[in-house]
């Protein structure tokens, strides 16, 4: 009787595996994986749009609440802001006290678990990655729900993997099914979903004709769930563009070695602005708690008076392409959200850098159109071209996956006819970046992670030595050092000041 599809690539070997006819059988193992694959789609499909409509509805909540209370504006918008403060600290301590590893995006927590180097703790990281993100991203910080989508999808396989034991390799697959269901149910982009978990997670993922036929089930049903709840229309209402003429496309390919040099600055800022906030808070409570409240506070008080500087961005991407400002504002906004989405994602908030790092593509390929549009008035047919082709570069260039960020931009603006400029702007900024020794930033965050996490281990290691050297050993320095080394638990809870 045909076993299940065997997963042990060896050298020399893929070409057989893939033709055999292990692929197509019908044995019910396989059939119950697929089942499973399908089940895991669409209850995270379920959970991200519940995480969407949480939002929106916390935002205008609190937002809106003290309106009906008739007090002057100048006390309505002090509460409005103290209550985003006291959201966003909610958040931050949920996160530090409870499940430290939903933190950030998440997504370098999903790709360590599929690599074997992380335990994905999905009784925790479920409630704590919904409740903590919504309250962090409906604060106004500059925070996306689709990073937090793909680890929440990633806990809802690990969940479901509990009922499937006995298959050895059921949890890494449905893992990698729930990450792309996930990330194609925050997009509304099922094609986007598996070229991530292809791309993207490529050195994690262990590809055969199974797991890719997983992945794609999940997306599908996640995909269908979503489009229940809003509908069949693209994330993004921006205008349909015309093709642009070959003889510009010269032109993308510039656009993209720009972005190809901003995306390897904008990954290294991230990550000494990172570890830069570890250093600081030591994940003491205290201090966790106060740096929520602060980014709630002075974020919630942008969201009132200064909107382009707040919240992901993806209402402000239809705004600007619709209706663009001159060149030097669309600059000037880039750099302040540019040092907003730093700051807010390095914070340690659970909430993703998608969407900020559309909304940054965005200004600035759209004040790069504006001027080549005065430059070159008969190539550039509409400089809103230019953002859309922008949005799709900074993705490359920082994450390195270039034809996820081609295929994501075009089924998120249902502007299809542009993947030739997208294809020139993409590649050119993937190539510079892979040129100028930049390294893909979820890669480079669980490098960084893991670094800080043997730093940890080896220091407490040490003083667990020098105590025992000594004859004494104090009960929390072991459990510390215990903690620190223990393989099922991915980091430490933060301990009060």
């Amino acid at each position: 009787m045909p076993k299940f599809p065997d997963f042990h690539f060896h050298p020399g070997t893929q070409l057989r595996l893939r033709l055999s006819s292990n692929y197509f059988t019908t044995h019910p193992d396989y059939l119950v994986l697929l089942a499973l694959s399908a089940l895991v789609g669409a209850i995270a499909g379920l959970i991200v749009s519940m995480f969407e409509i949480a939002i929106h509805f916390m935002t205008d909540y609190r937002i809106h609440y003290f309106d009906e209370l008739g007090l002057p504006a100048w006390i309505t918008a002090i509460l409005v802001i103290i209550t985003g403060a006291v959201v966003a600290a909610l958040g931050f301590w949920l996160t530090a006290r409870i499940a430290p590893e939903t933190a950030g995006s998440g997504i370098p927590h999903v790709e360590g678990a599929l690599d074997g180097l992380h335990d994905i703790r999905w009784w925790r990281v479920l409630p704590v990655k919904f409740i903590a993100g919504v309250c962090t991203i409906s604060s106004g910080m500059v925070l996306g729900r689709e990073g937090p989508s793909v680890q929440i999808g990633g806990a809802v396989g690990r969940m479901c993997a509990e009922a499937a034991k006995r298959f050895q390799y059921a949890p890494h697959v449905l893992t990698a099914s729930g990450a792309a269901a996930g990330l194609a149910a925050a997009f509304n982009a099922p094609l986007a979903g598996i070229l991530f978990i292809v791309e993207e997670m490529r050195p994690q993922f262990r590809y055969n004709f199974t797991s890719f036929k997983c992945i794609t089930l999940a997306t599908l049903m996640a995909t269908i769930v979503l489009r229940y709840f809003r509908g069949q229309e693209a994330v993004m209402d921006i205008p349909t563009f015309k093709v642009p003429p070959l003889a510009s496309l010269w032109l993308f390919v510039v656009l993209g070695i720009v972005f190809g040099i901003v995306g390897i600055y904008f990954n290294r800022w991230i990550l000494r602005a990172t570890a830069a906030f570890k250093k600081y808070h030591h994940n003491r409570l205290l201090k966790v708690t106060l740096t929520g409240a602060l980014f709630g506070g002075v974020f919630a008080f942008f969201q009132l008076y200064v909107p382009d500087i707040s919240g992901g961005g993806i209402a402000l991407i239809t705004d600007f392409v619709r209706e663009p400002m001159a060149w030097a504002i669309l600059v000037l906004l880039f750099a302040l959200r540019m040092l907003a989405t730093i700051s807010c994602f390095a914070s340690g908030a659970p909430g993703g850098v998608f969407a900020p790092m559309l909304a940054l593509g965005t200004l600035l390929g759209l004040a790069y159109g504006i001027v080549a549009a005065g430059l070159f008035p008969d190539l550039v047919a509409e400089p809103g071209i230019y953002a859309v082709a922008g949005m799709g570069a900074l993705f490359a260039a920082t994450v390195r996956a270039p034809v996820t960020g081609i295929v994501l931009v075009v089924e998120m603006t249902d502007n299809y006819q542009l993947i030739l400029p997208l294809l020139a702007t993409c590649l050119g900024a993937t190539f510079i970046a892979q040129a100028l020794g930049g390294s893909p930033l979820y890669s480079a965050l669980l490098q960084q992670s893991l670094a800080a996490k043997a730093a940890e281990a080896n220091a407490a290691a040490t003083v667990d030595a020098e105590q025992s050297n000594a004859g004494e050993v104090p009960a929390d320095v072991a459990a510390d050092a215990t903690a620190a080394t223990a393989g099922g638990e991915d980091e430490k809870p933060a301990t009060s000041a």
